[in-house]
């Protein structure tokens, strides 16, 4: 480790012992019986609470939930993991924090429903000297321990620089898009927003119409595209802008029921869902961004462990300002994937095989494009 990173990890490591204000190393525990929660990883180590914000984006239970849990049980076999998903619902996110800090969590790491409520969650965790990682969202005006995540911006600068290149390659340089972007709640979907229109703005390329989408749902996003569509009509745009797969495939699903080719309107994606990969592949969807889940989820479960411990937490990249604080940063670079480098991403690091991409209805298509 470098004099930089030395000093970084003794920040992070300062940061995380002062909130915990003397948390033992091993205690006794036992699973957590909350009706909400459930206990992926029992033992007599520490308690450490899971909190993720909602289930209609794959990753969080299909990557962040059992890659975390793993490492845990790896770094602390004794550990307890308390895990709970808030189904889009910040009340709901409330009452599963209280209910982890009354079960004894040593530790919380938050992806938060919304940014800015979480911040009580933040307080009261503080009350009862328990550290507070902000997981793959940054909690806004709270005192954290250490906040995990990917350059947010540099998300939305990439989708749009894609989507800005794509649209000049195929002739339509000065054309016409739909911005679909996420929640309105979710702080990680305004730096999204704010990093694409920096791209943008600066283009000749024309914004027809711009929706943010509460929830992140696939249906409001295809409910959006189809008054889009209204809107422009069929012919008035040349690409959509949308903020994760899960939107593109709700904006793809309202192109393909208004009678529109989608191969024709690149769309922007991210997360690299599978449904999503399997659409680039097709051909109905342009790109996605590739955030791997594995150096994520690794980071936030040895910064646990180590708060549990008390021993030195991974170390830092920077810190990141959430309006009361420069919190201590462990912050990844996000990657486009298309179809040319699929192989070299998504397969390359294990996140899906060749053979949950390429099933019978994308042979065809993967043995054109070398997947394997």
């Amino acid at each position: 480790m470098n004099r930089k990173s030395r000093g970084r990890a003794i920040i992070a490591a300062a940061a995380i012992g002062a909130l915990a204000l003397g948390v033992a190393a091993c205690g006794s525990s036992s699973s957590s019986s909350s009706s909400t929660d459930t206990t992926a990883a029992v033992g007599a180590g520490g308690k450490i609470a899971l909190l993720l914000p909602e289930t209609k984006t794959a990753r969080y239970e299909t990557q962040d939930k059992p890659l975390f849990t793993a490492k845990v049980k790896e770094l602390c076999p004794d550990c307890t993991v308390i895990y709970s998903n808030a189904d889009q619902d910040a009340a709901k996110q409330q009452q599963q924090a209280e209910a982890a800090l009354t079960n004894g969590a040593k530790v919380l790491v938050l992806d938060p429903v919304d940014a800015a409520s979480a911040g009580a969650i933040a307080a009261q965790a503080k009350a009862k000297g328990v550290p507070v990682i902000s997981y793959d969202r940054l909690i806004s005006n709270s005192d954290l321990a250490l906040y995990i995540s990917y350059d947010n911006e540099k998300v939305g600068r990439l989708q749009a620089t894609s989507l800005v290149n794509k649209m000049t390659a195929d002739g339509n340089g000065s054309g016409t898009i739909v911005m679909i972007n996420g929640a309105p709640t979710d702080g990680n979907a305004k730096l999204f927003k704010a990093g694409a229109h920096s791209v943008f703005d600066k283009s000749t390329i024309k914004i027809g119409a711009e929706y943010d989408t509460p929830d992140w749902s696939p249906d409001k996003a295809q409910s959006e595209m189809d008054q889009a569509i209204t809107k422009l009509g069929k012919t008035g745009f040349q690409g959509v802008y949308a903020a994760n797969d899960g939107t593109a495939g709700g904006a793809i699903a309202s192109m393909k029921g208004a009678g529109i080719d989608p191969s024709t309107r690149p769309t922007t994606g991210q997360d690299a869902e599978l449904a999503a990969i399997q659409r680039i592949v097709a051909g109905t969807q342009y790109m996605t961004i590739y955030k791997a889940p594995n150096p994520e989820a690794s980071s936030a479960a040895e910064a646990a462990v180590a708060s549990v411990k008390a021993t030195t937490p991974p170390a830092t990249t920077g810190t990141t300002n959430n309006g009361t604080m420069d919190v201590p940063s462990i912050i990844f670079d996000p990657v486009v994937v298309t179809v040319k480098n699929i192989n070299e991403t998504v397969i390359k690091d294990g996140t899906w095989t060749a053979a949950q991409i390429c099933t019978p209805p994308y042979k065809a298509a993967c043995d054109a494009a070398g997947i394997k």
